[in-house]
């Protein structure tokens, strides 16, 4: 089964990027290891929430939004399509994911 893992955490002021949370030791190995187990089939880090544009339509008219829509402190700042045996399996995976330790993972299947 394929699974889709939005990775997340807050803002904390400190001005790291989802890049730079990316490029460290720890999720380069994570990255690393899922590669090994050929579990991982692709990851994207996204810009920040600031460069978002939301669309939305209504009544035919296109209403374009700069940035988030949502008034949220977590922003979703990457995202990894692994494929696995089970949920348990991609519970596992995201649960070793080095952002699950102090933002979060969300584990959704996918469709196929």
């Amino acid at each position: 089964m394929r699974y889709l893992l939005l990775i997340g955490g807050e803002e904390d002021g400190s001005g790291r990027t989802s890049q730079d949370v990316c490029a460290e030791s720890d999720a380069v190995e994570w990255a690393e290891e899922m590669t090994r187990r050929r579990v991982l089939l692709n990851g994207q880090v996204l810009h920040p929430p600031e460069d978002a544009t939301t669309v939305r339509v209504r009544d035919g008219e296109i209403l374009l939004s700069d940035g988030p829509f949502a008034e949220t402190k977590e922003q979703i700042g990457g995202l990894c399509v692994i494929e696995c045996a089970d949920l348990d399996e991609a519970l596992e995976i995201a649960a070793a994911h080095p952002v699950a330790r102090y933002g979060m993972v969300e584990v959704r299947p996918i469709w196929e």
